[in-house]
């Protein structure tokens, strides 16, 4: 791969330059964005960012500091990997069948052929989303997450397991719960305790469980996200995801916190095991390498990472069709280029105050192909 011939200041200041645009044309109140170039020991790291936690006069700016709701970043961060190490621990298989991991299926006609793999591809035959949200009051109780799980597990197939891609959170809520059940712990604890431990990114990658006070940080260490109608405020320092939040903030399409360094890190052993460069500690190459196969020519997902759509891509025109990236609703993506061996990530709260804000659709594949412009000639 030939780099372009651009000195690291100049590299820097159009990082820089691209976050202050975003905030400028009101795309979002701020950003931290993240690029890592190379692999192993010889990558070469940069971080920028522009604006301000939220549209308040008094707000504070934005840093490495800075945490994001990360949404469905949630999926291949956390949720994907958790299964991984139960594969490894034994505990799980590609193939393991749903019902046999939530027994209260095991006479669902719908469910008896769904596996672990569909899931994680969203090829599982559910739906891609309900407003269950709507059935339940704004205020937080204990029961709210089993009554959740109730209404997902009632939904019907709406297609055969395996044969289309229909983008689902109801999937990686239950792979969620199927993780709590295999471990009798929290996926939180889990998470930390397997993964952001191991890897000395506890402090940066973290849940942040409703009605509980968090060591980790505080509210005016969040960006905000949307003024929900829902709830009849500015979320800011608690997930914004609805079904998150009945679930107590810890679910496993949903409720993942993380700043610019912690995605970045993270991005960077994955992308580093990937490509045969990566600790044998973390997880296992071999085992990790199969997250990146397509199961058949009907299915477009990796199992918990997103790729490249053709002519349309959030990641723009210059990653390889090999990569893998995933989206977040609140404005936060990543994308990881195994033949040109990039990672980029973007964290933005560009729900805030309002989800209608859709210009992070044109932002993010022309913020993307910039990089690449800039990094390769």
């Amino acid at each position: 791969m030939i780099y372009a011939k651009i000195s690291d200041g100049k590299k820097e200041k159009l990082l820089r330059d691209l976050c202050q645009s975003g905030v400028d044309r009101t795309f979002f109140s701020g950003c931290m964005a993240g690029i890592s170039v190379g692999s192993g020991h010889d990558n070469q790291r940069f971080i920028a960012g522009a604006g301000k936690s939220t549209y308040e006069a008094n707000a504070q700016i934005v840093n490495r500091a800075t945490f994001f709701d990360l949404a469905s970043l949630t999926k291949p961060l956390c949720t994907t990997l958790c299964i991984l190490v139960l594969i490894k621990q034994g505990k799980l298989k590609w193939d393991t069948l749903l019902v046999d991991c939530l027994k209260e299926l095991k006479n669902d006609p719908y469910k008896r052929n769904i596996r672990i793999k569909h899931l994680l591809t969203h090829s599982s035959g559910l739906k891609a989303y309900r407003p269950y949200f709507r059935f339940f009051k704004s205020v937080f109780t204990e029961e709210d997450k089993a009554r959740l799980l109730k209404y997902i597990t009632y939904e019907k197939k709406v297609y055969d397991p395996g044969t289309q891609n229909i983008y689902s959170d109801l999937g990686y809520i239950l792979l969620g719960e199927i993780i709590e059940r295999k471990t009798g712990q929290r996926l939180d604890h889990f998470f930390t305790e397997q993964i952001t431990r191991k890897l000395n990114l506890e402090n940066d990658l973290f849940f942040i469980p409703i009605n509980q006070e968090s060591a980790n940080q505080s509210v005016q260490d969040c960006a905000a996200t949307e003024k929900c109608p829902w709830r009849g405020r500015v979320i800011q320092g608690e997930v914004h995801d609805e079904h998150c939040w009945l679930m107590g903030g810890i679910a496993g399409h949903a409720g993942l916190f993380g700043t610019i360094d912690g995605v970045l890190r993270l991005c960077e052993l994955m992308l580093d095991q990937w490509v045969g460069k990566g600790d044998s500690s973390f997880l296992s190459g071999q085992l990790f390498k199969q997250l990146f196969i397509i199961p058949n020519h009907n299915l477009n997902w990796y199992r918990g990472f997103d790729r490249p759509t053709p002519g349309g891509s959030s990641s723009g025109r210059y990653f390889s069709e090999k990569s893998a990236g995933h989206l977040g609703f609140s404005g936060t993506s990543f994308w990881m280029d195994p033949e040109k061996k990039i990672v980029v990530v973007l964290l933005t709260n560009r729900i805030h105050p309002s989800r209608e804000n859709m210009n992070i659709r044109s932002f993010r594949p022309w913020f993307h192909d910039k990089i690449m412009e800039c990094f390769f000639k």
